[in-house]
C-alpha cells in the first residue's frame, strides 16, 4: 500500500509528520483519530484530526496536498439523510414545501 507524509496542526500531534496510508482513490482518510490510553482505569482519550487542503498553487489553482486540523470537540457524527426518511425534530419548525404531508396537494393536486 501507498503512503504520503501528512503534518499535523494544533492539538498533541502539532507540528507532526506522518506517513498516512492512502485509500483506494490515492487520498488519505478524511478523519485521523489518535486514543490515548488512560492508565487509571478512565477510558481513553481521542484526539481528532480532520483532512483539510495544505494550499493551492498560485497559476492553477491546484492542490499542493494535505495537511490534518485538529478538532477539540472530536469526531462529527452524521446520520444519513434518504429522500424518503422522516424529518428529524429540528427540520420540522422550517416551512418545507414537499414535507410529504398528505393534506397538503400542493400546486399540482389542485
Amino acid at each position: 500500500m501507498r503512503s504520503q507524509n501528512t503534518s499535523f496542526r494544533g492539538g498533541p500531534l502539532d507540528g507532526r509528520v506522518l506517513p498516512i496510508l492512502l485509500g483506494p482513490t490515492g487520498h488519505p482518510p478524511k478523519w485521523y483519530e489518535v486514543p490515548v490510553p488512560a492508565h487509571d482505569g478512565r477510558p481513553p482519550t481521542v484526539y481528532a484530526y480532520r483532512r483539510e487542503p495544505s494550499g493551492y498553487t498560485k497559476r492553477l489553482g491546484l492542490q499542493r496536498g494535505w495537511v490534518y486540523e485538529y478538532v477539540p470537540t472530536g469526531r462529527e457524527r452524521r446520520e444519513l439523510r434518504w429522500p424518503w426518511s422522516k424529518p428529524r425534530a429540528a427540520d420540522v419548525g422550517g416551512e418545507d414545501p414537499g414535507n410529504g404531508d398528505p393534506g397538503d396537494a400542493g400546486p399540482r393536486g389542485r
